[in-house]
């Protein structure tokens, strides 16, 4: 029996997917459910299982856009499987005899050089120039390059080097190129602006040095970053509801939940996986979910499920060295944080001049819902909570919020 195996449907609104990988050659013996091959859709990279076990032929190749319900391949239920170490037949080789070369008549004509070939003595000059023989127009006989074209050939761009000058093309992936598109989408439809802030790391250093080893050991996760700067977050999305909205045609949608999306960079690229109600969460809640949703897009088994929806973004530069960035809105949510490295850096505190922590946060926004007040007035609530964890974020008792 053959089985047309067909393009699932990887979730609502994607329509085609594109053949990033074949893991099988045509003709192998697959079994069911194993992975056959990885396809892009404009939101993830998924594996794609085999429905049967059999002899498989395929009917795409690397790079094609298929449509969801389209035949990718089909699977010969019936054939055996075969004997393990079996290998497959070779053609009979057939043998040819070559037959005597009939010895050549040294030629009577005279010897005539083609357009762009240079004397040796010219060689030699271009060569040291670095310059391609091709690139001269030779003024000898026949268009041969003479030395004295070589001695007055100039360099048509930059300083010879000798260096390789190579380059290479290839297809940029479908979720590569949406994330293209939509990142052009919001610069050109909405009015984007960023404002900047800095914030004392000093509070949280003091915490995590103080709790981080019994945290992990308590709850299996570290204490990390990212639970202080959902939960300020949070905190700070429900004094100005603004930003927790997003516009839909000529109307402004609030939400009374906090989906966060948090960006992390996975093997296809960057992926933007989603905290559910993250009012909810404590420092543990927020730790668990990040480090699963982390490693899911690491090792490509995100869904778009869990990339769908959220009504934030939290994206961390700062662990790939960045100083300040102004991050793009993940559309079609209205605002952003721009997480950044923290460095020590000399700053007033009690009228004096002390080294301490520092990290520059950015907030891009939507100004067409949220003004100028209400994005200064977010940053600055969440600085705050930062600076001050134990009275905003952990009502002043530390171990009760962190569950020790």
């Amino acid at each position: 029996m053959i089985l047309e195996m067909k393009v699932p449907s990887p979730g609502e609104s994607i329509t085609e997917v594109e053949i990033a990988e074949w893991l099988v050659e045509d003709g192998d013996y697959v079994e069911k459910d194993q992975a056959i091959a990885e396809v892009d859709s404009d939101k993830a990279t998924l594996e794609l299982p085999a429905e049967q076990s059999g002899i498989i032929t395929l009917k795409a190749e690397v790079g094609d856009a298929v449509e969801v319900g389209a035949v990718v391949c089909l699977i010969d239920t019936s054939a055996p499987k075969p004997k393990s170490g079996d290998a497959k037949e070779e053609a009979p080789k057939v043998e040819v005899k070559e037959e005597p070369k009939k010895e050549e008549k040294p030629s009577t004509k005279k010897e005539t050089y083609a357009s762009g070939t240079p004397s040796p003595a010219a060689k030699k000059i271009l060569d040291e120039k670095g310059i391609d023989s091709k690139a001269v127009k030779g003024s000898g006989r026949d268009g041969r390059i003479t030395k004295d074209d070589a001695v007055n050939a100039v360099p048509s761009m930059g300083t010879p080097t000798g260096g390789s000058r190579g380059e290479s093309r290839s297809k940029l992936s479908m979720l590569r190129r949406k994330v293209a598109e939509r990142l052009v989408s919001v610069k050109n439809e909405t009015a984007m602006l960023t404002t900047f802030n800095e914030v004392d790391m000093s509070p949280i250093f003091e915490l995590r040095k103080q709790y981080k080893e019994a945290f992990k050991e308590k709850h299996g996760v570290s204490l990390g970053f990212m639970s202080f700067f959902t939960l300020a977050v949070v905190r700070a999305l429900e004094q100005y509801p603004s930003v927790n909205s997003m516009i839909d045609g000529k109307e402004m949608i609030s939400y009374d939940y906090c989906d966060i999306s948090i960006a992390v960079s996975g093997p296809k690229g960057l992926m933007v996986p989603v905290i559910r109600n993250a009012e909810n969460l404590t420092f543990r809640g927020v730790e668990s979910e990040v480090k699963r949703l982390a490693i899911r897009a690491r090792e490509g088994e995100i869904t778009v499920d869990e990339m769908t929806g959220g009504t934030f973004t939290i994206t961390n530069g700062g662990v790939f060295g960045s100083m300040l960035s102004t991050p793009i809105i993940n559309p079609p949510q209205s605002a952003i944080l721009g997480m950044h490295n923290i460095v020590e850096r000399p700053i007033a505190k009690d009228g004096k001049v002390v080294i301490a922590p520092i990290m520059y946060v950015a907030l891009s926004y939507d100004h067409r819902i949220i003004d100028g007040k209400e994005s200064v007035g977010f940053l600055v609530a969440v600085k705050e909570a930062l600076e001050s964890p134990e009275e905003l974020l952990m009502n002043n008792d530390v171990k009760k919020a962190l569950e020790m």
